[in-house]
């Protein structure tokens, strides 16, 4: 019986989570905060291009190439949101508390690091053809930054279920 219940209580726990973590999102002091950590991702794609040997400008959280295209790093852009679904995933599934820290963690730094790459592609883009800009942006990117929260927590998942497997003694 009470096996039949988890996944009700996975949609349950996902969702308050969820409902929760964009509450706070919303509120205007992790706006502030939110605001930094964009200036802070665009920092790092900043240093990372400048080190590749790229050219940019970098202001706040507007990065800059010498031909005058502009890609600012806004609300939304800097993968909070995916993030705060995959914490909601994460704390919502049934696993011990240390697996569930492992998985915050090494989630968010996943995302991060994919998005920095998603941020870097789009400035060099945006600088090639607008077009092509607008639909990475729009479409492709949103797609795969999305799919990669998933993969990220099916990984994760499948770590959790193998470390609490019964082991078979041969």
């Amino acid at each position: 019986m009470l096996t039949n219940l988890r996944p009700l209580r996975f949609v349950l726990v996902f969702s308050l989570c969820l409902l929760f973590g964009f509450g706070v999102l919303l509120t205007p002091s992790v706006q502030v905060v939110d605001g930094k950590f964009s200036q802070g991702l665009v920092k790092i794609s900043h240093s990372l291009i400048l080190l590749c040997g790229g050219h940019a400008t970098r202001d706040a959280a507007i990065l800059r190439a010498s031909a005058g295209f502009a890609v600012e790093m806004r609300d939304g852009c800097n993968a909070i949101n995916v993030t705060i679904l995959l914490w909601s995933a994460i704390l919502a599934f049934p696993s011990t508390w240390k697996m569930k820290a492992i998985g915050l963690a090494a989630g968010s730094v996943i995302i991060q690091v994919i998005n920095i790459f998603r941020f870097i592609t789009l400035f060099y883009l945006g600088q090639y053809s607008m077009t092509w800009f607008d639909f990475a942006h729009s479409y492709l990117w949103e797609s795969l930054i999305m799919l990669d929260t998933m993969v990220v927590f099916w990984y994760w998942v499948n770590r959790v279920l193998r470390a609490t497997a019964p082991s078979h003694a041969s």
